[in-house]
């Protein structure tokens, strides 16, 4: 499998008078089709790192490479259309929008990358709400759904523009432990059959025990990597 991330050289820092370093020459290579988790305690800079990979943040120094293409080539608005065709996001808090039910906000990435949805990218949206058992629910808004059934949507709306890479930070830190494993398998699941990259921030260790490579981060720096383990 070839790589479809490569971090070169990663630094960041935050703050003007009082500046502080949080990653220091972070180097890695992710391949495609792999599941990484990201652990380590609070504050050790994995979620800005997962930020900066997914290009939500920049970084200080060094230079992000996603699928062959040097990211620090890419404009703002380059950026933002990158981010929205090729990668799917999912948060602890899922930020469904409330004025909007659960199909239109799976919906949404491609509505704003491409303009009104047409029928076989709702086919698609269906599709997705019934393989992951939410398909019932398309009409209901974010008020209406408990925790899991919101998490559920958020998931398909990260895959509905077909992405290489999905970027997860604690997708299950608000969910009880059934409704997480149930979360985890069928993002596992899903991501396996789509041959999607999925990259993980995660606290919880049976998560990360499951994933094809942990990673652990401590003070800004890679403290451990299960794929140079012996």
């Amino acid at each position: 499998m070839a790589d479809i991330i490569i971090l070169d050289r990663i630094n960041k820092f935050y703050g003007n008078e009082v500046v502080f370093q949080v990653l220091f020459d972070i180097n890695l290579s992710i391949k495609s089709g792999q599941f990484t988790a990201f652990i380590g305690p609070s504050g050790s800079g994995k979620s800005t790192l997962l930020n900066i990979i997914g290009l939500l943040e920049s970084p200080t120094s060094g230079k992000v490479f996603l699928d062959g293409q040097d990211i620090s080539r890419l404009n703002k608005d380059e950026l933002a259309a990158y981010r929205n065709e090729k990668i799917g996001f999912i948060f602890q808090f899922h930020y469904l929008l409330p004025e909007f039910t659960a199909l239109e906000n799976i919906l949404i990435p491609y509505w704003i990358g491409k303009g009104r949805p047409p029928g076989e990218v709702v086919d698609r949206a269906l599709h997705l709400m019934k393989r992951i058992g939410i398909e019932q629910l398309g009409g209901k808004y974010p008020n209406q759904l408990s925790g899991g059934q919101q998490q559920r949507v958020a998931i398909a709306r990260s895959l509905i523009n077909n992405p290489k890479i999905i970027f997860a930070d604690e997708p299950t830190g608000n969910l009880d432990s059934k409704t997480s494993n149930m979360v985890m398998e069928l993002l596992k699941e899903i991501v396996s059959e789509n041959k999607t990259t999925l990259v993980m921030v995660t606290h919880d260790r049976d998560i990360s025990a499951g994933a094809d490579r942990m990673i652990e981060i401590v003070d800004g720096r890679i403290n451990f990597d299960s794929a140079h383990a012996d």
